[in-house]
């Protein structure tokens, strides 16, 4: 099935019943009580297993178990979201989220009284600043607030809920807004339950903007960081089209910057009182807890906040599009093109008729637009999805052109795909094979308690009646090949919107200088009452389990004797099915590009259109994939089909045919995706000069095969390699029920002759030495970007405990003190971090890392921020303390389970290690002090030489700040990836 962003999904997956649907099955809602006399609702033949109650307050708490592991889902959601900002508030609801972490009248403060009348001098402050039209006078103001809130600071605590949810053993301790919602989430161990609740009653019982003007400044950061994300900004301009009225097109979610720079404290209050309230909340919970305690705490708790009345805002209604809208913009990435058609919103028709429609253009093996042009190679790539909102929907098609190719000519491309489901160009299977394949999406999905508690959300951000959700898919299933093509005739007319990303220099780009915010104190040697008290509130202990793998992973063989290890899939009757040779492309250049090959070639008996169209018909995926030291060839799906569709995937193994034409296209696609990789910032960074920064010249990323190299190759050597892994040494791993009907097929299908060879010898790629080296890459970006990258000791077993401490305490997590000096403190980006991480491999060397993404203009501040902190590590008990509880607590809620098990002792085994080493480390750690990870950081840390890897726009780069952390070097993207400029290449 495609890849999609699970927010888009989810309102398909939150409906799909259970793989084996009885047409004769009820959905009934029932309503019960419980033995506390609360009532709660569930549903018939819910797979889930969901309560829904509604407390006497109006609140929704949304309750499912799922004990697999100690832990537990939270999210809290509130129904409003950016559409509700004022209009002369853009991005209030969002600047509230991150408000909401700041703490209360009585977390977060040391003294509240004396605190808040320097807080409610701030809030006068901000509205005279927002009605001052002179420049001059403004600046006077800011700079009084920045007086005032360094004040203010000497009284407030920063982090205080982020230390707190990390005392628990939390993990995903976040939050997100969008158009209609806001939620906050956190994963918890199962024992933590009861501190979890009383700590975020508190929390949304009172609002207090403390460290307002520092956080709005990381805020502006994220804005920036939008700023340069070419995707934002076609999506923007896509919904501005299709919605010219409604504040889904008109008010983004971040908001502008004139808004940002002059906010209301007065307006984020009513904007909390107004919609932060009971009767407009739910609390949902998926995991390990037993319902009626866990309803009864939460009524105790949230059920005392007052219901109030509430009204939404009546938001514009929209025209229909009689024409197309053709919009545009322009940035440094590749091009690319989307097609959008407005749809009604959810609980809709629209909704279950674009949904079905949208799987059958493209689920990513057997679709229209799947096999017409990404199987064909017609466009560099191709796709589309849905969105269902409250008030409307859209239903877009992408696509990015290959080499020499317009975007128009895409456009055309995906236009002729969309008349092709018009005039029913699909065979009448595809409708149940779309069901069928959805249905396996949400067995998956359904193991996963984050997945299942993003389906309760938007349940409850849109209102969903939660028994026809359940029989979506039943009811989907029922709509014929004649009712779909109908709908598509009437649906996709010359009513959409046409948004042309083109390269080029965008002229709408925001600067602003820097404020000069004084740094606010973080007082981290001192503490509220009420975390004190939290943090004497003992939950009784969850005692951790690890893994004996020995046993864990069981062995047989086939016949004719290659080792299977295989782990029961005890859950559910999905299998997946790993052929792996201890080889990849440091033994052979050729392998990856082969196996990338198979996706486009057919058999003396199918053609490629035609395996695509048989794996999807049994539901099983097939995948040929090529690591740097590991090659696999797999299969998954239901385990039923485990036989015909390892039978296929073998005859497609022996049989495949070199296609000349197809392999042409696909040194094409090469090129064109090598092209479109160099105008990503991300890739540059991330890829291109983080492996400079490791090896210098002679790195696997730029030990490459150059286009004219590619296309001189025959395919039928590519085949031929192919077909010869079978030659090879190789194991399985089964993950499944039925170890022998697995086995049995193996015998049956994957057939081997004689004695299996020795694996080619891999090329070693020898790490540099680091420091005294500055790689620069020039890009047109807002932001600049800098990774600094030590070279560290050999890997150590002995050290995994000491460095996973270290990281929780200094480098990663709200609480962490990287993220407490560079962005609380002192404001200098909206994302920074240090690790120690260590290698994957036995004898490689770890690394120290730290990454900083800031304002060109805070560049020097973030530079000797970040350095002072990377040599000079704070001590702070407490929060040594805090972070030492929190990892033991993590590691004690850890499960490895499923899968999992077998990969995990891969990686250990990678190490040298045969045994869970989370043992060790638990017990190390439950011993360690401060001082022993002071004396950790000056050993591996401290004095470390850095090569630092940087991307920004050069026009803008303070070249001083750099040079005091070694000898510049400006590198071209060309080079970092060892790409031919493509003049030189003809296609």
């Amino acid at each position: 099935m495609k890849k999609m962003k699970l927010l888009l999904y989810s309102f398909i997956l939150a409906s799909i019943v259970s793989c084996k649907t009885d047409q004769k099955k009820s959905y009934e809602a029932i309503s019960k009580k419980d033995t506390n006399g609360l009532t709660y609702e569930t549903v018939k033949n819910d797979p889930t297993g969901l309560r829904l109650y509604t407390l006497e307050n109006g609140l929704k708490v949304y309750l499912s178990q799922n004990a697999d592991e100690p832990k537990i889902q939270t999210y809290i959601a509130v129904r409003a979201g950016s559409n509700y900002d004022p209009v002369e508030s853009t991005g209030l609801a969002h600047y509230l989220e991150h408000m909401v972490f700041k703490g209360t009248h009585k977390v977060g403060t040391i003294n509240w009284e004396k605190e808040k009348e320097y807080l409610d001098q701030i809030t006068k402050l901000y509205e005279d600043h927002r009605a001052e039209k002179d420049p001059a006078k403004k600046l006077a103001i800011y700079k009084e607030i920045d007086k005032i809130s360094l004040e203010a600071s000497n009284y407030s605590v920063a982090n205080e809920y982020d230390k707190m949810t990390a005392s628990l053993g939390a993990t995903g301790t976040n939050a997100y807004t969008w158009f209609e919602q806001t939620v906050y989430t956190n994963k918890i161990p199962a024992n933590e339950l009861d501190k979890w609740i009383n700590l975020e009653s508190e929390r949304f019982g009172t609002l207090v903007l403390r460290l307002f003007h520092t956080e709005l400044e990381a805020v502006f950061e994220e804005f920036n960081r939008g700023q340069d994300n070419d995707f934002r900004k076609r999506y923007a301009a896509m919904l501005d089209g299709l919605f010219p009225n409604h504040p889904y097109g008109q008010q983004t979610t971040i908001g502008t910057a004139a808004h940002l720079k002059n906010p209301s404290m007065v307006d984020i209050h009513n904007y909390f009182n107004k919609y932060y309230v009971p009767n407009n909340m739910a609390v949902i919970l998926v995991g390990d807890f037993e319902f009626e305690p866990t309803i009864k705490k939460v009524n105790e708790t949230f059920g005392k906040f007052k219901k109030k009345a509430l009204t939404h805002p009546t938001l514009p209604k929209e025209e229909p599009i009689t024409s197309p809208v053709v919009k545009e913009v322009f940035g440094p990435t590749s091009e690319s093109i989307s097609i959008a058609f407005r749809s009604e919103g959810v609980n809709t028709n629209d909704e279950k008729m674009v949904s079905l429609a949208d799987m059958i253009m493209a689920n990513g093996n057997a679709g229209i637009i799947d096999l017409n042009l990404n199987q064909k190679q017609l466009v560099q790539n191709a796709g589309c999805s849905p969105t269902f909102l409250n008030d409307y929907g859209y239903h877009s098609f992408t696509g990015s052109p290959k080499s020499g190719q317009t975007l128009d000519e895409v456009k055309d491309l995906l236009l002729e795909q969309i008349e092709k489901l018009k005039n029913g160009e699909f065979e009448e299977w595809m409708i149940d094979a779309v069901v069928n394949d959805l249905k396996l999406s949400q067995t998956r999905q359904y193991e996963n308690n984050s997945a299942l508690a993003d389906t309760y959300v938007n349940a409850f951000i849109y209102q969903q009646d939660w028994s026809e959700r359940v029989q979506f898919l039943d009811n989907l299933k029922k709509v014929t090949k004649e009712e779909l093509v109908a709908f598509a005739n009437d649906f996709y007319k010359d009513n959409y919107v046409v948004t042309y990303k083109r390269k080029g220099e965008d002229k709408t780009i925001v600067k602003v200088a820097n404020p000069g915010i004084t740094p606010v104190n973080l007082n981290r040697d001192k503490s509220s009452d009420y975390l004190k008290e939290f943090n004497n509130t003992e939950s009784e202990p969850l005692q951790p389990k690890f893994v004996d793998y020995k046993t864990a992973i069981k062995e047989t063989t086939t016949a004719n004797g290659i080792k299977v290890s295989y782990v029961l899939n005890e859950k559910n009757d999905l299998f997946d099915m790993n052929i792996i040779f201890d080889m990849g492309s440091d033994n052979d250049k050729k392998l990856s590009l082969a196996a990338g090959y198979l996706e486009y070639i057919g058999t003396d008996t199918y053609t490629n259109e035609e395996l695509k169209k048989e794996f999807y018909k049994l539901g099983i995926s097939y995948y040929v994939s090529a690591a740097r030291d590991k090659t696999y060839v797999g299969i998954n799906g239901l385990k039923e089909n485990l036989p015909k569709g390892l039978q296929l995937l073998e005859h497609l193994w022996d049989n495949a045919k070199a296609d000349k034409e197809a392999y042409d296209n696909y040194v094409e696609k090469i090129y064109k995706g090598r092209q479109n990789g160099k105008t990503q910032k991300g890739n540059i960074l991330w890829n291109g000069l983080m492996s400079y920064g490791k090896y210098g010249e002679d790195s696997p990323l730029r030990d490459i095969m150059q286009v004219d190299e590619l296309k001189a190759i025959n395919p039928e050597e590519l085949v031929a390699l192919i077909k010869d892994m079978k030659n090879y040494k190789q194991r399985v791993f089964y993950y499944g029920k039925d170890i022998d009907n697995a086995v049995a097929s193996l015998n049956t299908h994957h057939t081997l002759y004689g004695e299996l060879k020795d694996y080619p010898v891999a090329k070693e790629y020898k790490e540099s030495e680091t420091g005294g080296n500055v790689f620069f890459t020039n890009y047109d970006m807002v932001q600049t970007e800098m990774l600094f990258l030590a070279k560290g000791a050999p890997f150590k077993a002995e050290n995994i405990a000491a460095s996973t401490l270290f990281n929780t305490y200094f480098g990663s997590g709200l609480s962490s003190i990287v993220f407490q000096e560079i962005r609380e403190s002192k404001s200098l980006a909206y994302s920074a971090f240090a690790s120690y991480s260590n290698a994957s491999k036995k004898d490689s060397p770890n690394y120290v890392m730290a990454y900083v993404g800031t304002q060109a203009n805070k560049l020097e501040q973030a530079v000797d921020a970040m350095m002072e902190l990377m040599n000079d590590m704070p001590e702070a008990e407490k929060q040594f303390i805090a972070a030492k509880e929190a990892t033991l607590k993590k590691l004690a809620a850890q499960r490895i389970t499923k899968s999992n098990i077998f990969w995990t002792y891969e990686r250990l085994q990678k190490l040298g290690i045969d045994n869970d080493n989370r043992e060790a480390m638990y017990n190390t750690i439950k011993e360690m002090t401060i001082e022993d990870l002071k004396d950790f950081f000056n050993k591996n840390i401290k004095g470390e030489s850095y090569n630092v890897m940087v991307i920004g726009n050069k026009k803008d780069l303070d070249v001083k700040s750099l040079q005091k952390l070694g000898n510049i070097k400006e590198l071209e993207i060309d080079y970092l990836f060892n790409y031919i400029d493509k003049k030189e290449v003809k296609l």
